[in-house]
Parts: C-alpha cells; structure tokens; sequence
C-alpha cells in the first residue's frame, strides 16, 4: 500500500484561546507548532495565520511570510497555504489570493460555498475561475477541499474545461454542521467518485477525527488531523499541541503497517511540480 501521507492543519481561523489555550495564534507559535508537527511525521503543514492583536484569522501576507520563512529555515515540510480567507467573512478575492505571492507548493481550493453556523462560507465561480487560472499559471497544485458531493463534481468540471491539471488530489471535510457526515458511508461514496489516478485524504471534523484517520489508513487514503479541526485528545480531554495528534496517528499505522511518508516521498506521491 502507498505511504501514508500526514497533513496537520495547525491552527484555523475560528478556534480562540477561550475554547483551548493551546491553540497557536502569534506567527512564532503558529511556525513552532507546525515545526514540531514535522518533527513527529507531519509531511504537509496546512497554514492560517491570525491577527496578533485580535487572534482572528487574517489575510496578511507580512504575517504569512514570518511563518512561511521560519518553517522553510527549519523544515522540508510542503507548505499548503490557505485561500479561505476568513469563512463567514468572505475577503475580496484579492486578500484570498495574497499567499500565492510566496509561491508555496500547494494551496487550499474550496470548491464551493457551503453554510458556516450562522454564516456562509462563499466560494462563488469568480474566485475559483481565478484561483485555478492563478495557481495552473504558478504552478501550484490546488488541494481541493470537499463538504459535500456537489464539490467534487464542481472540481471534475474545472478539469474537463482545462482549468485543474491532473492527477487531482482531494482533501474531504467531513463532519462539519452543514456538510457530509464523518461516516464510512461518506468516504467510500467520495473516493468512489473522483477520477481515476486522483489522490485524496479526510478530515474529521471534532469526534469524526480519529474515527476517520484510521478507516482512511486501510482503505489507502491519507490523513489530516490537527488543532484547527479537533481540538480533543479523548472526550473531555484537550489536546496539548498539534504534535500530540500527529503521533497518535503515526502509531496507529505502524499498527497497521502503513508507512509514513516523508516530505521528498509526499512530493513524489502528489506529482508536485
């Protein structure tokens, strides 16, 4: 079975200090955290920054370059920045796109909008169009990030029209209030349906987390985990850093005899340019 690619996804845009203390908000904390990821088998660190001031998420790209420089002195990591902007808040296009400028090898491309609570996460045609156009042009691969069935659609149509380069790589999002459930109903369904040769790893939202690491480690898919999805060791129990997460996951699949990949092999498995 292919090596198992590991992706934490460090801190978010949502989670405060009020909810875990150990969530990362300055850029050094957010770089540390994702350093010591790498450390215990992370291969792909998924990137927000916050406001240091606030702790709200931002777009600032002088914020995304103190975290992207110390994390590339320190680590081979590929780098996935964010093009979320802030969810709810729906950014101009333009701050969306401001982390392209540090030419990471990956972003994220959330293919379409979806409900957030009591707000709405906008993914309009206009800012996928540009995003696609943008990241084919730089030679970024876009990670497409799927809520629901709909989404993956959306990303086979962009690829028939040219617009997505393959072979694709997915990142499911299960779990969340208003998207697909964090079920093996819900993975099979969406790994059946991408095109053939795509790649694609899950995310379980909360106390799907786990629960869809290890289905995914056995079907041969890959994983995420990581404080900005789940922000629970065990029930009641938070977790200490983003590390912790990562070497549960790392020993459970020695259990199953699924390697970890490493950076270099993670570059290859994804056909990073």
């Amino acid at each position: 079975m292919e090596k198992l690619i590991l992706t934490v996804g460090i801190t978010g845009s949502r989670i405060t200090r009020q909810q875990t203390p150990h969530i990362p908000i300055t850029p050094q904390e957010i770089a540390q955290s994702g350093i010591e990821a790498w450390r215990a088998g992370a291969s792909i660190l998924h990137v927000h920054v916050r406001d240091p001031k606030t702790g709200l998420g931002t777009p600032e790209l002088s914020i995304f370059k103190e975290v992207v420089d110390q994390i590339r002195k320190e680590t081979d990591a590929v780098l996935c920045l964010t093009t979320s902007g802030i969810p709810g808040r729906n950014l101009p296009i333009s701050d969306r796109l401001q982390p392209l400028f540090l030419h990471p090898e990956m972003v994220s491309f959330d293919a379409g909008s979806i409900n957030m609570g009591t707000n709405v996460f906008l993914n309009p045609v206009e800012f996928l169009d540009t995003l696609a156009k943008e990241t084919s042009a730089k030679g970024i691969k876009p990670e497409l990030e799927v809520f629901e069935v709909g989404m993956v659609y959306t990303c086979i149509r962009y690829l028939e029209k040219g617009l997505l380069k393959p072979p694709l790589h997915f990142q499911f999002v299960l779990g969340t209030p208003n998207g697909m459930p964090a079920t093996l109903k819900s993975l099979l369904y969406l790994s059946e349906i991408i095109p053939q040769g795509s790649t694609w790893s899950v995310i379980g939202i909360g106390t799907g987390q786990l629960p869809m690491a290890m289905v995914a480690m056995t079907m041969g898919g890959h994983v995420r985990v990581g404080l900005e999805d789940n922000i629970y060791y065990s029930k009641g129990v938070l977790a200490r850093s983003n590390a912790q997460l990562v070497e549960r996951v790392v020993r459970i699949a020695k259990e199953f005899e699924r390697e970890i990949a490493t950076p270099q092999e993670t570059r290859k498995i994804l056909n990073l340019s």
